[in-house]
């Protein structure tokens, strides 16, 4: 089983249009510290399954049959605002599976063209996709979002974002063996107050300590945090490491 790390920004992304802070300075001069929008791409088998929908060059990285379908965490923008173009492809069907949210984004299904909404993941639903086992879990959020845990090759991988801590329900389901990797929302620096929606740094290491995965990634990088790191290079403790774009796990 394998997990590329296609995207791995915030919705912002890095560098930030207009900011000069050193994370934004150094992405403009080095493309590998650029951060696209958040998603990855996990292949199991004769399975390889898009994890959201960000990016705008879907129809450019993926030629058509390529995929087996898309696991959409949730319908912000910058999850899903690739489906708006891919959608007008013609000649083929891709399913979509994630939350069933009424509103979605923009006109999705209203027309949605070559995307197969139909079948909604409930909370706690487990399916079966060839080799890979695809649970999908609630995590913390302003819209209805899941995470995903995903099992395969005598494997268990933990995709967890945008949340902010994770739900005892779904802590519960990713407790009962061991995680190989965790890859989790991790958007700033140790903030004195909780943030709304993503994980700080302070956060994410509970999260982390609660689940005691082998290993843990952070994703969903914001620029300040990419800065903060600059200037804190061993704020990481041993088995966390930082996402990057293209990272194969």
């Amino acid at each position: 089983m394998r997990l590329t790390l296609l995207g791995t920004g915030d919705a912002r992304q890095v560098p930030v249009y207009n900011c000069s802070c050193a994370a934004c300075a150094s992405a403009r001069l080095t493309p590998a510290l650029r951060r696209g929008p958040c998603c990855a791409l996990i292949e199991c088998g004769a399975q390889r399954w898009l994890i959201d929908s960000g990016l705008t060059d879907l129809t450019e990285r993926f030629p058509p049959h390529s995929l087996s379908g898309i696991l959409q965490t949730h319908y912000h923008a910058d999850h899903a605002q690739g489906l708006l173009h891919l959608r007008w492809g013609q000649g083929l069907i891709i399913p979509v599976h994630g939350p069933d949210d009424p509103e979605g984004l923009a006109d999705l299904y209203k027309h949605p063209g070559i995307l197969d909404f139909s079948q909604p993941f409930a909370p706690f639903e487990q399916r079966q996709l060839g080799e890979l086992s695809v649970t999908a879990l609630p995590l913390n959020h302003s819209k209805l979002t899941f995470g995903y845990l995903l099992e395969g090759d005598g494997r268990r991988i933990a995709y967890l974002t945008d949340t902010l801590g994770v739900p005892d329900a779904s802590g519960e389901v990713l407790r009962q063996q061991p995680l190989d990797l965790l890859v989790l929302d991790c958007s700033t620096a140790p903030q004195p107050i909780a943030p709304r929606n993503h994980n700080d740094l302070t956060r994410a290491l509970e999260v982390v300590e609660q689940l005691q995965p082998r290993q843990t990634v952070l994703t969903h990088i914001g620029h300040s945090f990419d800065t903060w790191l600059l200037e804190h290079p061993d704020a990481l403790p041993a088995g966390v490491s930082l996402a990057f774009d293209g990272r194969v796990l």
